[in-house]
């Protein structure tokens, strides 16, 4: 099983979640070994997907360089992982990738139109060896080993509408296209009200987010899964794990995670190389992954 990355380049416009201005979002090919590189074209500043290029992960999680940011990263990468890509530019001109419906679908139809292309270096996994937790109080993140790949994610909310949730996702492609893309992100209409207030989320509308008051979801066409709350957070999940450079192998369980655990994980993930084994997938270490992928 070898690298790949899209095999043309492709762009689209949408809004920006907190700035409620238009942003150019252009995918473009990288030869192998280059992994993910964002490129803010309106600064010239390239900052590679790594997680010490993280500065912010309070409502999204934010890359940084030369004082130079990038925020709500995480939609688009869920997308892109879920593809396998392991060489990608990616480029905007502000300092947001485009929110589109709150979900990754957008992202998921673009890289479809992009088309995927092998390279010619084998493809590099991580296996996770040994169980790594995050946690805060009753709240944490968790990797542990596994031959296969699994999210499995719990939260709990005091709202008649979202209460407690679960959801298991056995990783394929497909799955996730079917089970995870369409999820919207979501909020609470306080909040919005109060973001605003400080000049973020201006973008924010019932085109892009479920939104809630005290009772119910202002949304008029309602919900796309009953449970599409723990859903969107297995998407951010899957985005803000792409920071640890690769896919991997094993399961990833939390309760009540949020993009800061999730970035917490990902350093003591690679804090010691005792903690996992990065495999090239050749002969016949390719015959799982591959399923995955198909």
């Amino acid at each position: 099983m070898y690298q790949t990355t899209i095999k043309k380049s492709v762009e689209l416009v949408g809004i920006g979640l907190h700035k409620g201005s238009p942003v150019k979002l252009r995918l473009e090919p990288l030869e192998s070994n280059s992994g993910i590189v964002f490129y803010r074209s309106d600064v010239d500043v390239s900052i590679p997907l790594v997680p010490d290029n993280v500065v912010d992960t309070k409502m999204a999680t934010v890359i940084g360089k030369n004082g130079h940011v990038i925020s709500t990263i995480e939609h688009l990468l869920s997308a892109v992982y879920a593809y396998g890509i392991d060489n990608l530019r990616i480029i905007v001109d502000a300092d947001e990738v485009p929110v589109m419906d709150g979900s990754s679908a957008s992202f998921c139809m673009l890289l479809d139109e992009a088309e995927l292309v092998e390279q010619d270096v084998p493809k590099r996994v991580m296996v996770i060896k040994k169980e790594i937790e995050v946690r805060e109080g009753d709240k944490y993140v968790k990797l542990s080993p596994a031959k296969d790949l699994k999210y499995d994610f719990t939260i709990k909310f005091p709202h008649p509408v979202i209460k407690t949730q679960e959801y298991v996702l056995e990783f394929t492609k497909e799955s996730y296209k079917q089970e995870i893309a369409r999820a919207r992100t979501f909020g609470f209409l306080h909040e919005v009200q109060y973001l605003r207030s400080k000049g973020l989320a201006l973008g924010g509308s019932l085109e892009n987010a479920i939104v809630l008051d005290e009772k119910k979801i202002l949304n008029l066409e309602g919900l796309r899964f009953d449970d599409e709350f723990v859903r969107h957070k297995i998407l951010d999940a899957i985005g803000d794990m792409s920071l640890v450079g690769m896919n991997f192998i094993g399961n990833y369980e939390a309760l009540a995670g949020s993009h800061d655990l999730n970035h917490k994980l990902t350093l003591a993930l690679l804090e010691s190389s005792e903690n996992y084994e990065v495999v090239e997938l050749v002969g016949a270490k390719t015959a799982e992954f591959e399923k995955a992928y198909a």
